[in-house]
Parts: C-alpha cells; structure tokens; sequence
C-alpha cells in the first residue's frame, strides 16, 4: 500500500487507505444486540414503523461508538443523539405543514446552524450531522406516528446502545472494576507511548513517537474526562486511575526532554514504564522499579518522575486533576461565529440545501414514483460533505463505491431472504459490522446502505437501491460542485483557525516556563502543556486532511505544513527548557539559541502562509541565565 500510495495522487491514496487494528468485538456484540432486537420487538408487537425509526437512532449511534471509558460515550452517543431527535422533531413537522420552498429555506437554515456548531469539536460535529440527517428523514420519510413520538422511538433506540455500551463488560477486561476498563487501557496506553518514546529516542522514529505519546495522552484526558454529575471522581477505583494518569504528565515531560537533547539513553529507563503500564491494565502493584541514570537534567526528571509514579501506584495519590481547562461559553461562541464556524457553516447549508431543493424537485415531478423517500439525496449530501471522513474527493468517490455496492448486494439479500424475518436478521448483521466498516468510508456506506434499504422495505415501501444510486451520484454532483466554488467563505479557514490556535496556545506556555514566577507551577504548566500539543495534534491532522484535497483546494492550506512543524520543535524545546530549569533554574546557550532561532522561523513561516499575528501575541525571547 505504501508504494501505491507513492504513485498515485494524495486525494487518491487516502480513498485507497484503510484503518488498521485489533477487531472491536464489544461493539460488533453491541451493533448486534441493537437495531436488529428492536427491529424484531416491533415487528412481532405489530409496530414496524416504530421499530424502523428506533432502529435508525440505534445504527446512527453504532457509528458513533468507537473506543474509549463509558464516561466519555455518554456524551460522544448522547448529545448527536438528542440533536437528532430535534431534527426529527423539526423535519417531521416541516414536512407535514410548510410548502417544498419553505421546507428548502427551512433545512438550508439548519444545516447553517448545524455546520457552524460542528466546528467546536468532534461531538459536535457528530450532533451537527445527526441533526440533519434526522430532519431529512422526518420530512421525506411517510411515518404514521406523530413527530414527537418518532423523536422519542429515536431517542429510545440510540439510549438502547446506550445502555448496551454502559452495562455489558468489555470480553477479556477482568482486572479491577469492569466500568473502567476504558479508563484503564487508555491510562495504560500513556505509559506505553513513554516507553516507546524513551526507546526511540535519537534515532529516526522519535518524532513519529513523540505524536504517538500526544495522541496517547489525549485520550486519556477524553476517557477520564468524560460528563460526570459530580465535578470530582467519586469513587476510589476512579480516583486511583486519575492519579496514574496524573503520574504520568511528568515522565511524558521529561521523554520529550530526552528526545529533543537526541542522545539515547539505556534500556533500564525504558522498563519502568513498561511495568507502569502493566501494573495500570492489571489494577496491581508495580514493585521495585530500575532507576535510570541520572546524568543529565532530563534522565534526573525521569528517575524523579518514576519514583513518584511508583509512590503513586502504591499508596494512592492526590493529584485526581486531569490538567485540562473547560472551553467557556465565549471560546465556543468564538469558535462557532469564526473563520472555521463560517466556512464549514456556509458549505453545509449550500450542501444540504441545494439537495433538499433537488430532492424536492424529483420528489413532485413524480420522479420517484408514488413512493416518498427523496430524503436520501440531501442526508448523503451531509455526509459528503463532513471533513471528519477524509478529503472531499476521496469522501465522493468512497461514498458512490460503497452506495453501488450496497445496493446491489441489498438485491441480492431481497431476492434470497424471506420476509420480514431475513431483512431483520440482515439489519443485526450490518449493526455488528458498522464498528469495523468504520474503518473505511467505502465500507460503511455499503454497510449503512444495506441496513437503511432493509429497514425501508420492512417499513413496508418496495425496494429502491437503484434509485439510491442515482440519488447518491447527484449528492455527489452538488458537493463537488459546492466544494469547488471559488468564494465559498474564506479558503482554508479550518486550517488556519486550527493552526492560529495551535500558535497562540504555545505562546502561553513558553510564556509561562520562561516567566521566573511561574516555574514553579508545574500542575499548571503541565496544562498548558497539553493544551499546546492538542492544539498542534488537531492542527496537523487539519492539514494533513487539506494536503490530501484535489490541487484546487490543497494549494489554499500551502505553507501551513512548514508552520505547524515549527510549533511542534518549539514546545518540544520548551518543554526541554522547562525540565532544565526545574534542575538548574538556568538556560543554557543551547536552549537559548534554540528558542531564539525557532521563533525567527515561526515569524517567517507565518508570514508566508498568510496566518496573522495578533497585536500583543508576539512570542517572548529568552535570555540564557
């Protein structure tokens, strides 16, 4: 695949790449005892409809359960989950009493709202475009119940997953309290990444470990920091796991200080937090740990951080701070009102609007027939449109692959299976497979096709997966026609918010390990820490998405790949200045001159991208001793 994708275009090496790892077993089991079950429960209590619009909520949440703590699930599963019902709630109504034009202008003005909010983050997105989806489905799906009852039939299905991922134990977590398997593999995940780090340090992999650690370390926040009625962790075993993560800020402060010095260091240092990790997963005890050297500034942080861990894992810390500020209402308003908020917002309504409007035009020029489903047309155009699955080109040509697939492989299904018995079956099959068809875009769509297309003619319509292959190819048309238009808000917006912030949150923490007053801070330095490396962790994915757009696109985010590499050697040589003034409370010339020398460039990369600094924002200079 690597020589494949040397060869070909970046736009179309990512729609050749696929995602690697481990088969998600728990969700396959939660994907099937989800949509399918409630399928059946209707179908035999001679409610179908109600079962088709539960099983809708419980698969578009099934794409939503990905790996991490029950904690965090509540929110990545239950906030989409509510703004869908909203927008079936919205769309059932608005379907039922307004004309096709108001209907269009309606859904343009959601998918407006839905586009802007999506820019705060990954739940948001996955609210925004559930949002959406649901509001087509309730204007153009013919139901017999009223709109707030499918809105509570939505709600019950994806509260099912729910309740699935939260009660039923992970297979093969039987260490500890099974309700923090999540938090204990993602904990333990962290001092993996230390390992590994410490054991590529000055070779070639560093850098690449490095970004291992940063995505390590995020999600563990996002696992341990996940929506809680208490603003503290209420019980021992989650205490217990706060504190782990908590030990492990500073070895991954002092790992990066190994690195960034570049010489390598012995193999005993990187055993200690290997059997950190194994203590982590196994809820045991670490036992005597092999000191480091400690003839170095950075090798004297890890001998100090390891020892403190091994306090930590034996008797219990007091540090449960997960070292992460909360975005306040006015950051997420200005996220949402700015560059990113703007660009995406105005794509998606065009999007989704222009769909509805085509949609709606077919649909009364009896282009369907006497059959209503114009909805798939707008709710694909949703999906194509969404960053987060990749870049545009690569998400149109996954998405009319997979919808050709799907629906001939549906064909195949109906013509075989008995009914409604085989289709319900079938719809419990494709719930276990979305976790791994998630994947790749191609794969889920022909998964989700299949599924939808099941739950339409057990619904009681006939079969349309040609019609949904035309359908998908005009959703495409539209989105590519959208994509391309040349003054669709400012170009590269979401890169260049994401960069800028990924900027400004380095200045904050070089700021603070320079200032004499606040070296001390180390609990707060470590969150301006983390606060900086997210920020270039979402940063760089950002342009690496706008790297793989079709030349068109790719050349607006030109430039932004040089900066973001720069901030990245910045905080790594911060955080090395921060370990050497922890043990000398002094700067040698050579963290000096490289701080000086990186700011320089940092001036110039961001000139030539065409990223403005703000009046007041220019980054410090240190000065030695």
């Amino acid at each position: 695949m690597s020589r494949l994708s040397a060869a070909v275009p970046p736009w179309l090496a990512h729609a050749l790449r696929a995602q690697r790892g481990p088969v998600p077993w728990s969700a396959v089991v939660r994907g099937a005892l989800a949509a399918g079950p409630l399928l059946l429960v209707a179908v035999l209590s001679g409610r179908t409809s109600v079962g088709v619009v539960a099983a809708l909520g419980a698969m578009l949440a099934g794409i939503n359960d990905r790996p991490g703590s029950r904690r965090a699930a509540v929110g990545r599963l239950g906030v989409p989950a509510l703004a869908g019902a909203g927008g079936l709630l919205v769309g059932s109504y608005a379907g039922a009493h307004v004309g096709a034009v108001t209907l269009t202008l309606l859904l343009t003005v959601l998918g407006l709202l839905a586009g802007a909010v999506s820019a705060v983050g990954p739940v948001a997105s996955g609210a925004g475009t559930q949002l959406l989806v649901a509001a087509a489905i309730g204007a153009g799906m013919p139901l017999p119940e009223p709109g707030w009852q499918r809105a509570v039939f939505f709600v019950g299905g994806a509260g099912w997953l729910l309740v699935l991922r939260l009660a039923l134990p992970t297979p093969g977590a039987t260490a500890g309290d099974y309700r923090f398997d999540g938090e204990r593999d993602a904990v333990g995940g962290v001092y993996d990444a230390v390992a590994a780090l410490l054991e590529a340090v000055g070779g070639p992999e560093a850098p690449g470990r490095r970004v291992a650690l940063t995505a390590a370390l995020d999600h563990a926040q996002d696992a341990l920091g996940g929506p809680r009625l208490r603003p503290y962790a209420s019980s021992a075993a989650e205490r217990r796991l706060h504190a782990q993560y908590a030990a492990a800020l500073p070895l991954a402060e002092a790992a990066t200080a190994l690195a960034w010095a570049g010489e390598a260091v012995p193999e005993r240092a990187v055993e200690g937090p290997r059997r950190l990790a194994v203590a982590v997963r196994t809820s045991t005890h670490t036992g005597p740990l092999p000191a480091p050297s400690r003839s170095a500034p950075a090798l004297r942080a890890l001998d100090d951080a390891l020892l403190h861990a091994a306090d930590t894992f034996d008797r219990g810390g007091d540090d449960t701070a997960l070292h992460t500020r909360r975005r306040t209402a006015t950051s997420l308003a200005r996220t949402v009102l700015g560059s990113a908020g703007r660009e995406y917002g105005l794509r998606v309504a065009l999007c989704f609007g222009a769909g509805v409007a085509v949609a709606q035009a077919l649909h009364h020029a009896r282009w369907y027939g006497s059959h209503s489903h114009w909805y798939w047309l707008p709710a694909t155009a949703v999906f194509l449109v969404k960053p987060d699955l990749g870049p545009l080109a690569s998400r149109v040509i996954c998405r009319a692959a997979g919808t050709v697939l799907g629906a001939v492989l549906f064909a195949g299904f109906a013509a075989l299976l008995p009914r409604p018995a085989g289709l319900v079956a079938l719809v419990a099959l494709c719930g276990a497979l979305i976790p791994v068809a998630t994947r790749h875009f191609a794969a889920q769509t022909a998964v989700v096709t299949v599924l939808v297309l099941c739950l339409v003619m057990v619904g009681g319509e006939p079969g349309a997966s040609w019609s949904r292959i035309g359908e998908t190819l005009l959703a495409c048309a539209i989105v590519l026609l959208v994509g391309h238009l040349p003054a669709l808000g400012q170009r590269g917006g979401g890169v260049r918010a994401r960069l800028t912030h990924a900027a400004e949150a380095a200045h904050v923490y070089l700021a603070h390990v320079l200032d004499d007053g606040t070296t001390d801070d180390r609990a707060g330095r470590w969150t301006l820490r983390r606060e900086a490396y997210r920020a270039l962790a979402e940063a760089r994915a950002s342009i690496d998405l706008a790297a793989a757009e079709l030349p068109a696109l790719a050349r607006h985010a030109e430039g932004t790949d040089e900066v973001a590499a720069t901030l990245e050697r910045l905080v790594d040589t911060t955080t090395a200045c921060a370990v050497q003034l922890d043990d000398t409370g002094r700067l040698t010339p050579q963290h000096t001159e490289r701080i000086t020398a990186l700011l320089d460039e940092l001036a110039e990369g961001r000139e030539r991208a065409g990223l403005v600094v703000k009046e007041g924002q220019a980054l410090p200079v240190p000065l030695a001793g």
